[in-house]
């Protein structure tokens, strides 16, 4: 078990009782996660509680009325899984961190400076972040985070939304091999809008990707065709 002094409190509340458990705190979210994690390296303490802090133990006779078993284990299942449990600070920063960076690659992949129609690099983006004082909420959820960060970035680095429409052609001898992985990297980046073999051989296409992610694309398409690759950039709205 953990090391109890170190423990948070997983919560449930079920037919208007609460009942208590001591867990490590990431532990017990990996778990609730679904990832293979022994109980014994979750719970500080093999006791259900209905006050933790005053050290109120719930009767095996409660238990069984309430979750169909007093198996210690099987009822603290149900409680991480369905309660709430508490966050230590470490926890709550390690989240921020984690959401910071899917938001600021978020950003990187999308967005772009109007000047130059090109992708902010990311060091450039974690700079303007600390300059704008930019603060995540680990508790909300990053796509209803990601305009208010914007309008605060926007006076200290320009930056938009946009998305561009590439037409691409490969010469045939090229075209047959790299077909199919091409339009992974396509599929995984945007959509296509066309897609067609030509007269000679040759295959061209059009798609519509983020416009950040403009340099990655030409640079994954240049690596499947030893550069034979012709593309142009339709329009950018």
């Amino acid at each position: 078990m953990v090391n109890v002094d170190k423990a948070v409190i997983a919560r449930l509340k079920k037919d208007g009782k609460d009942f208590e458990i001591l867990v490590d705190c990431d532990n017990a979210i990996s778990f609730k996660q679904g990832n293979s994690i022994s109980l014994k390296d979750v719970l500080a303490d093999d006791k259900i509680f209905t006050d933790s802090k005053k050290g109120l133990v719930a009767s095996e006779s409660s238990l069984t009325t309430i979750f169909g078993t007093s198996n210690i284990d099987d009822v603290a299942k149900i409680i991480i899984n369905d309660g709430d449990i508490q966050l230590t600070s470490e926890f709550r920063a390690k989240l921020r961190e984690q959401k910071r960076k899917r938001i600021l690659t978020h950003i990187h992949r999308n967005g772009i400076d109007p000047k130059t129609g090109l992708p902010h690099p990311i060091q450039r983006l974690e700079l303007a972040f600390d300059e704008a004082r930019i603060k995540i909420d680990e508790n909300l959820q990053e796509d209803k985070q990601i305009q208010d960060i914007l309008k605060k970035l926007q006076p200290v680095l320009p930056i938009s939304f946009a998305l561009k429409e590439i037409a691409i052609k490969v010469p045939a001898q090229p075209a047959a091999k790299s077909y199919g992985p091409i339009m992974n990297v396509f599929n995984s980046m945007g959509k296509v809008l066309k897609n067609e073999w030509l007269n000679d051989g040759s295959w061209a296409a059009v798609v519509e990707i983020p416009a950040g992610m403009q340099n990655d694309l030409f640079d994954k398409l240049n690596g499947l065709t030893q550069g034979t690759v012709e593309t142009k950039i339709l329009n950018t709205k």
